[in-house]
C-alpha cells in the first residue's frame, strides 16, 4: 500500500471519529433541551445538519434514538439508556481534556461543598486533612444539609446529590457510587419482636422513618421476578439519618437506608440485616458541580481526590454486595 493510500484511510477514519463525537454531543444536547432546533443552535449547526447527526447516529447503532411529532420530541427507551452511558462518557473525556489544560494551574481558593449531613460526617469529613495537606492553599467550606439547594445561587462548587438530574441543565452531574438499600435493625430489637422472614411479617413490626425519603412508609420489595409492595409503621421519624440510625442502635425499630449509612454497623454486628434476599431499590450517590468550560483547579482537584478515594476504598463494591 502506497503512502498516499495511507493517508487517505487514516483522515477517513478521523473523519468517521470527529462524526461522531459531533453525533454524540447533538444527541445529548437533544435529550437534555428536548428540542432539535435547541441542540442545533447550542452546537452552531444547521437544523438540516443536525438532522443529519441523528440520523446517522441512529443508523450507525441501528436503533431508534428519538421519537418526534409536530409539536414535541421525545426520546425512546433504547435513547433514555443511550444517553445515560454516553453522557457520563462524553462528560468524562470533556473533563479529561480540561484537567490536562488546567494541569500546570495552581490549586488555591475557597472551595464550598455540600451534601448530606450524614454522607458528609461520614466521608466527606474524614478527607479533609488530606486534601489539605495535599493542597495547603485551599480552603475548604462544608455546608451539610438534607436540602438541594440551588448549586448557581448558592455558590457551591461541587455538591454531593442522591438524585440522577439536576433542574438547571448547567449542571453536571457524575455518578460517585452506587449503594443498594436494606433492612436493618439491632440484636437487641430482634430478640424481643422475632427475626421476619417474608415482607409481610413486616407488619407487626416498628420502623423509624426518614422523612426526606420520597415515600418513607412504603417498600417496594423484589426477589427472584416477585414484586412485593409493603406500608410499614413508623414509630419514629426525623428529617436526619444519623439520629434514626442512633434510635436504630438502641433497639427502638427497624431502620430502612442506603448500605452506606450502616455498612460498618453491620461489619461490626451492633445491627444486622434482615430479609437479605430480598432487593430494595438502590440509589446512585453523584457529584455534582457548574458546568464550566474552565472549572476551576481546586474544584477539579477536590472531584479526582474524592473519586480516587472511592475507588481505592471500593466503596461501591461494599455497599452493593
Amino acid at each position: 500500500m502506497s503512502a498516499r493510500q495511507i493517508c487517505f484511510l487514516a483522515a477517513g477514519k478521523l473523519e468517521w471519529e470527529l462524526d461522531y463525537w459531533n453525533q454524540l454531543r447533538l444527541f445529548i444536547q437533544i435529550a437534555e433541551t428536548g428540542s432539535m432546533s435547541k441542540a442545533a443552535e447550542a452546537l452552531g449547526q444547521s437544523n438540516a445538519a443536525a438532522s443529519r447527526y441523528l440520523a446517522e447516529l441512529e443508523r450507525r447503532l441501528s436503533v431508534r434514538l428519538v421519537e418526534r411529532n409536530t409539536r414535541r420530541l421525545w426520546l425512546t427507551e433504547s435513547g433514555e439508556a443511550f444517553y445515560a452511558r454516553c453522557k457520563s462518557a462524553v462528560t468524562e473525556l470533556e473533563e479529561a481534556a480540561a484537567a490536562a489544560a488546567a494541569a500546570t494551574s495552581h490549586v488555591a481558593g475557597n472551595l464550598r461543598v455540600t451534601g448530606p449531613l450524614s454522607f458528609c460526617m461520614a466521608h466527606i469529613g474524614p478527607l479533609l486533612p488530606a486534601f489539605r495537606q495535599r493542597y495547603p492553599d485551599v480552603t475548604v467550606d462544608v455546608i451539610a444539609a438534607n436540602r438541594y439547594d440551588n448549586i448557581i445561587d448558592s455558590g457551591i462548587d461541587v455538591a454531593f446529590r442522591t438524585r440522577y438530574a439536576e433542574p438547571d441543565s448547567s449542571i453536571t452531574v457524575r455518578r460517585l457510587a452506587r449503594t443498594s438499600r436494606a433492612i436493618v435493625a439491632s440484636p437487641s430489637y430482634l430478640a424481643k419482636f422475632g427475626t421476619p422472614t417474608h415482607p409481610d411479617d413486616l407488619d407487626r413490626h416498628h420502623f423509624l422513618t426518614y422523612l426526606h425519603a420520597t415515600y418513607p412508609k412504603d417498600l417496594h420489595f423484589k426477589r427472584d421476578g416477585e414484586t412485593i409492595t409493603k406500608t410499614i409503621r413508623g414509630v419514629a421519624s426525623a428529617n436526619e439519618a444519623q439520629i434514626l440510625r442512633q434510635a436504630a442502635l438502641g433497639g427502638m425499630g427497624m431502620l430502612v437506608q442506603p448500605n452506606y449509612l450502616h455498612y460498618e454497623d453491620v461489619r461490626e454486628g451492633s445491627l444486622v440485616r434482615v430479609l437479605s434476599d430480598w432487593i430494595l431499590p438502590s440509589m446512585d450517590i453523584n457529584i455534582a458541580y457548574p458546568s464550566s468550560s474552565y472549572l476551576p483547579a481546586r474544584s477539579r482537584a477536590f472531584i479526582d481526590f474524592v473519586i480516587a478515594h472511592f475507588k481505592v476504598m471500593r466503596f461501591e463494591q461494599k455497599w452493593t454486595d
